[in-house]
């Protein structure tokens, strides 16, 4: 399971032109799922930007994190994240979850997070999104588990 993480002032996602999630302050997790991926996966991931401090303290420093700020969480899938593209024009995609299982994973990874006490909204899991957001920095981290 990999995310590519953003910290955002303000970050919502649109379906057929209806607003369907918006954060403030916090961070847009574009979240892929691959074959090999289980509850255990999303756990360790999930701890991880939860934790990560990537938000400033009082010096300027990078020390908080997300839950330290109390911020928010937008949590995209992203199907492509799961490409192979070392070879040719085209990617491949043949180590991404099927989506039945990517879909579970997801709402899994969701409910965890919400489990947590952090404030999640989210996309919609398979269809066309546009997603708007302010990189506050820009800060944008790969993380994967």
């Amino acid at each position: 399971m990999q995310a590519i993480i953003q910290r955002v002032i303000e970050a919502k996602v649109v379906v057929e032109n209806k607003v369907i999630g918006e954060i403030n302050q916090g961070i847009l997790v574009l979240l892929g799922v691959e074959k090999h991926d289980n509850e255990q996966s999303a756990d360790k991931l999930l701890h991880k930007i939860c934790g990560y401090r990537i938000f400033t303290d009082d010096q300027g420093k990078m020390n908080l994190s997300v839950s330290d700020v109390q911020g928010q969480l937008l949590v995209v899938s992203q199907f492509t994240l799961a490409a192979d593209t070392k070879k040719g024009m085209r990617p491949s995609f043949s180590s991404a979850a099927v989506p039945d299982e990517a879909k579970r994973l997801y709402h899994y990874f969701v409910a965890q997070a919400q489990a947590k006490g952090v404030e999640v909204a989210t996309g919609e899991f398979g269809a066309d999104m546009k997603v708007h957001l302010v990189n506050d920095g820009p800060v944008t981290f790969r993380l994967e588990v």
